[in-house]
């Protein structure tokens, strides 16, 4: 954990950790894991959390464990008049975080149109929505098939948004084979006082995958992947994935043949891009961020990312 101590602004504190969901009272809990919290900390004030914090930043035995650069930031400024308002999550959430999803997707798009971008050097894909719509801004995240893609124009009245693609996006997912009229899976960027229905996706591919079978099990359907070795190390039973930006639960792993496998249950086959593709068809995906993180504590902080990371 980093500590800047200053008199004009508290702290500043990088969390090393896929739990960090960029509110106050969440750092101060991971911070706060291994010793005892006072009874009253649900109602404590900002500044009595900040406090032991502090304490526990400058303890030896948490310095080591943590490697010093996060991948979630928070700048939390001391504003001495703010720390006497009532505590509240939406006060807390004033840092800056990236976009996180939950692998939970909200509805089904289909792309409108896919092309070269009037100012050149890249693609637009124009996306048919409703759902994601809601509350959307220009500049905001949404993942599509689990890749998180920057919002630059939207119209309410015509029910669509577009994203801008980089060659380098297209040639590392499977957003590479979308076609015009092609259904895609959609989610907005987690907000601090959303609920956790699947788990932390960054929407950063780390990868393809190939459909490599699909068979009926009663109403369930079990499908098969092929996935490289370098992410399927990262793979394990009962564990989380995200294909194509959902969240699943993987069933079965064979490293030997270079494949794991999951069940998608009726209600979620009629939600999902999955059920629509063939064997054969690419999938974007992404792995369970805590597999990279314990890896490199291991390591000693010097693993490096899987060959085919990357942010889009």
């Amino acid at each position: 954990m980093e500590y800047m101590p200053s008199r004009t602004r508290a702290t500043a504190m990088a969390i090393y950790s896929p739990t960090f969901a960029g509110t106050l009272r969440e750092a101060a809990a991971f911070c706060l894991r291994r010793n005892p919290r006072p009874a009253s900390i649900a109602s404590s004030p900002p500044a009595a959390i900040l406090n032991r914090t502090r304490q526990l930043a400058s303890s030896s035995h948490l310095l080591p464990r943590v490697p010093p650069i996060s991948p979630l930031f928070v700048a939390l400024r001391r504003r001495p008049q703010s720390w006497r308002r009532p505590w509240s999550p939406a006060a807390a959430a004033g840092g800056v975080v990236r976009s996180l999803f939950t692998g939970i997707v909200e509805e089904m798009g289909r792309v409108e149109q896919l092309g070269p971008s009037p100012e050149g050097g890249g693609f637009t894909m124009t996306i048919s929505a409703s759902v994601v719509l809601g509350g959307v801004a220009l500049g905001d995240s949404i993942s599509v098939n689990g890749t998180c893609l920057t919002v630059t124009h939207f119209d309410a009245a015509a029910s669509n948004f577009t994203v801008g693609l980089s060659p380098e996006t297209l040639r590392r997912t499977s957003l590479g084979e979308i076609r015009e009229g092609s259904p895609v899976n959609l989610e907005r960027a987690l907000r601090p006082d959303s609920r956790m229905g699947g788990h932390f996706v960054q929407g950063h591919v780390d990868g393809t995958g190939e459909i490599a079978g699909v068979a009926e099990e009663g109403d369930s359907l079990r499908v098969r992947v092929r996935a490289p070795p370098e992410l399927l190390r990262y793979v394990v039973p009962k564990g989380f994935i995200a294909v194509d930006g959902t969240s699943l639960t993987v069933v079965r792993v064979e490293d030997g043949e270079g494949w794991f496998d999951f069940v998608l249950v009726a209600y979620t086959q009629q939600k999902v891009v999955i059920t629509q593709k063939k064997v054969g068809d690419k999938v974007n995906l992404e792995v369970d961020i805590l597999g990279k993180y314990v890896e490199r504590l291991l390591k000693g902080g010097s693993a490096e990312a899987p060959a085919a990371a990357m942010a889009p």
